[in-house]
């Protein structure tokens, strides 16, 4: 049976369903030849993906639409992928299209607690005026210099204890960079015995056992804010699969820390030597550093040693060591925040199970530490458990780096005994208070360590010792307060920083970190409703910043009553 033939209209290419380029901007040759020359022999890996936007970043002052269209196509990336991660981190500026790009030079002016105190809503209010509109102005989260307040970077050059006058002068002489000195370098640490317990170790003269037991002895805990017990740590990643990694997190984003930065910039193979020896008891392949990207000229400086210790290494089959570059967000801070980073994603933490020791960086087992921890490492081994241990006061054990800042005279990095009061902090190892101020409250452990008032100033500052009180030590980053300040004004501070810090994951911590500043903001506060959003956000948040960020507020409602009672009253 004959069948009548349909003849089906041929059309034209314009109509074609199946493309030959995939969808969305197309990369322009220009800019694509500007990404290839920049990126140069660098690997394209999808981990590289946030040093790949750095070197964009620094090299044109922002992100393009079209670099970020050539950037996709360079890594084999789809470019919403490229965009939500450039769009995540503070440093990165994204153009929109058409949009007109930043200034040359960007100014950041600290508007963390510390530098707010000592007068950084000033600067803000003067610099505009002063250094015109070929200067980008932005108030900053932390910069992590806070002994230092008001501190201000311009372009990357930090300016301590800053006046309208020396940021300007820093801005006409075009000094952005900065380069670091002063350090111990690689010659002058082994000079001082230096990787000699490295060698001890991976020659046989140090046994594992010996070694990770001497941790656990020494009471030494994690130093970033957590206080995991390090030598268990190092037990628990050690009897998982190999292979496994490391990551260290030099991130210290907490408004009020800083101590991670002081000891980097005194001696930065004390706690090279320390990672390698965990390296060596655990099993590790890798090591990756997360270092904050405010701190430029230590990174640079790091870059150097490293170079410097691969050349003349103490140990056959050195591990790998790899600096990560951060972008400006204090969520990385969190362990598993910070792995994502370094995987070249949005810095949002994971739910844990599985836990980082099981499943983490690149999906395998993962030592992760803050560098305070491991720059202990050789002492403790070196000089025994003991030594370290015997340190303390008030029945605590151990020795605690204190970052004080706030109103004392002398501000700075406290080595001290574990247990040491406020009252005593303040007036044995920082000078007393400022002339004409007297003591009135304190943050015991950073924006989220709560606020204590100055009648609860015996409390033993240690782990475990502020919980009953709703506050923890956390990296033990003490801001001090003066009559001359309110605690009020001091949570309003700390719940805009985590507002703006929150990763936007969960709707707890989004929404409730917004709300509280809406609320906070107010003459008088609605406490009922500012109890609801702190137990919600404590119950449901993913990660410890929106767990921890109503303890500021809680604890003005429990330990300041009177500030609200009498902006009750002046209603």
């Amino acid at each position: 049976m004959n069948h009548p033939v349909i003849p089906i209209a041929v059309q034209g290419a314009s109509r074609q369903r199946k493309r030959e380029a995939p969808k969305g901007r197309r990369a322009d040759p220009q800019s694509l030849r500007e990404v290839q020359d920049l990126l140069g022999d660098m690997p394209r890996r999808r981990d590289l993906l946030i040093e790949c936007l750095h070197k964009i970043q620094d090299a044109f002052g922002c992100l393009s639409a079209a670099h970020l269209a050539a950037l996709a196509q360079e890594l084999r990336l789809a470019q919403s992928e490229v965009y939500e991660v450039a769009s995540f981190y503070h440093h990165f500026d994204v153009l929109r299209e058409g949009e007109a790009p930043p200034a040359s030079l960007t100014v950041r002016v600290c508007a963390g607690l510390s530098c707010e105190m000592a007068g950084a809503a000033s600067l803000l209010d003067r610099l505009p005026a002063i250094l015109g509109t070929d200067v980008r102005l932005l108030a900053a989260p932390c910069v992590g210099r806070c002994e230092q307040a008001p501190a201000v970077l311009v372009g990357q050059h930090p300016v301590p204890r800053a006046t309208a006058e020396t940021v300007l002068a820093k801005v006409a002489a075009k000094e952005t960079t900065h380069v670091h000195t002063n350090h111990d370098g690689l010659d002058a640490y082994r000079a001082k015995g230096g990787y000699a317990l490295l060698r001890d170790c991976v020659e046989g003269r140090r046994e594992v056992e010996s070694v990770i037991a001497a941790l656990e002895s020494s009471g030494l805990r994690g130093l970033g804010g957590a206080g995991f017990p390090a030598g268990r740590k190092w037990r628990i990643v050690r009897a998982e699969p190999g292979p496994r990694l490391m990551a260290i997190n030099i991130d210290e984003g907490e408004p009020g820390t800083f101590k991670d930065r002081v000891y980097l910039e005194r001696d930065p193979h004390r706690f090279l030597e320390g990672a390698l020896i965990a390296a060596w008891a655990v099993g590790i392949d890798t090591i990756y550093i997360y270092l904050r990207d405010e701190y430029h000229g230590l990174r640079a400086m790091l870059e150097a040693e490293l170079a410097l210790l691969r050349a003349d290494p103490f140990m056959d089959a050195m591990p790998e060591i790899v600096l990560r570059r951060g972008a400006g967000a204090y969520i990385c801070g969190e362990e598993s925040a910070m792995i994502e980073s370094i995987e070249g994603k949005r810095g949002m933490p994971r739910l844990r199970p599985p836990y980082v020791a099981q499943i983490g960086l690149f999906g395998r087992p993962t030592l992760e530490h803050n560098f305070e921890t491991l720059h202990w490492v050789r002492d403790i081994v070196e000089q025994g458990p003991e030594h370290f241990a015997a340190h303390g006061r008030h029945g605590r054990k151990g020795l605690r780096s204190f970052s004080v800042s706030g109103r004392v005279r002398d501000p700075g990095v406290k080595l001290a005994p574990a247990g040491i009061t406020i009252t005593e902090l303040i007036d044995e190892y920082c000078g007393g208070m400022q002339d004409g101020h007297r003591f009135y409250a304190y943050l015991p452990g950073g924006a989220s360590g709560g606020i204590l008032p100055a009648s609860m100033g015996d409390i033993p500052l240690d782990f475990d010792t502020l919980q009953p009180y709703g506050c923890f030590i956390g990296s033990a980053a003490v801001v001090v307060l003066s009559n001359q300040d309110t605690a009020k004004a001091a949570a309003l501070n700390t719940l805009r920083f985590f507002k703006d810090e929150s990763c936007g994951q969960c709707t707890p911590c989004r929404a409730g970190t917004a709300k509280a500043v809406a609320i906070m903001e107010q003459p008088a506060w609605d406490l009922a409703l500012l109890g609801d959003l702190s137990q919600v956000m404590r119950d449901a948040s993913i990660c410890g910043l929106g767990q921890a960020a109503p303890n500021p507020f809680d604890c003005v409602i429990k330990y300041f009553p009177h500030e609200l009672n009498m902006n009750e009253a002046a209603k």
